[in-house]
């Protein structure tokens, strides 16, 4: 049943009293992850039981390292609470009101690519159909994993979902390399190469329409630094205006 109006905010981590001497069967342990290593997680889910399932499996932090700092049930819920809390990584199931999995990381697609401070997504989804995976590693996820998953492998692939590797569930990645693999490599494109990776995510959004003030807010930068990069771009790509920026783009399928 999909609660999508629930109330969500911030979760409280762990007590972060003294862990018990014997940690109960099955429960993933810090060490696993190495010594110190916290994460901040946010859980991306619609129904309620499943993420207090995952909350109460992964998220004593004196324990597994992992710190779920927030949960959300759809689309809006989920961009808001990913906005405000900066997690390291996201676990993100793939159909959810509001647009599903793909448009939390449509949505994202700032955070995901911010050189110093990225957000990295896992989808975690009951789903393991083929369509789904791929739509999800191509809008920007970093891997896929089933809900049969144990809490132990869960944590372990937070780590390394972190760490920026790729991780899927056994026969899920067959998807991913049959996907990519039947499809032509992109040809080189000298004039995009000349763009920085910031610079090209301020074209993505002034081709989108986004104002400048709505830019800064998305790449938390100021409106000084989003008119600087616009004119970097249309300097090197030798073009005058916004409109001309936005049909170079187009025509490279870059919005």
């Amino acid at each position: 049943m999909s609660e999508a109006n629930e109330p969500t905010g911030t979760v409280e981590p762990g007590d972060g009293g003294a862990a018990e001497p014997d940690a109960p069967a099955g429960t993933p342990d810090a060490a696993d992850a190495g010594p110190g290593r916290r994460v901040r997680v946010v859980l991306v889910d619609d129904h309620r039981m499943f993420r207090t399932g995952v909350q109460a499996e992964i998220g004593q932090t004196e324990r597994t390292g992992v710190e779920v700092v927030g949960e959300a049930a759809d689309v809006d819920q989920a961009v808001s609470v990913i906005t405000a809390t900066r997690p390291e990584v996201v676990l993100l199931d793939v159909h959810l009101p509001g647009g599903g999995g793909v448009e939390v990381l449509r949505r994202c697609a700032a955070l995901m690519a911010d050189a110093e401070q990225p957000v990295r997504f896992l989808a975690l989804s009951v789903s393991d159909a083929a369509e789904d995976v791929i739509g999800v590693i191509r809008g920007g996820a970093r891997g896929y994993v089933t809900k049969t998953i144990t809490g132990t492998d869960l944590v372990d692939s937070i780590f390394r979902v972190q760490d920026g590797d790729a991780v899927f569930s056994p026969r899920l990645a067959g998807f991913v390399l049959d996907a990519f693999a039947s499809t032509d490599a992109p040809p080189i494109d000298e004039d995009l190469d000349r763009l920085t990776q910031r610079e090209r995510e301020v074209l993505r959004l002034i081709a989108r329409g986004y104002a400048y003030k709505e830019i800064a807010k998305q790449l938390f930068i100021s409106v000084k630094t989003v008119e600087s990069h616009v004119s970097a771009v249309l300097r090197k790509l030798q073009l005058s205006n916004r409109h001309e920026l936005t049909r170079w783009a187009t025509a490279r399928r870059l919005v």
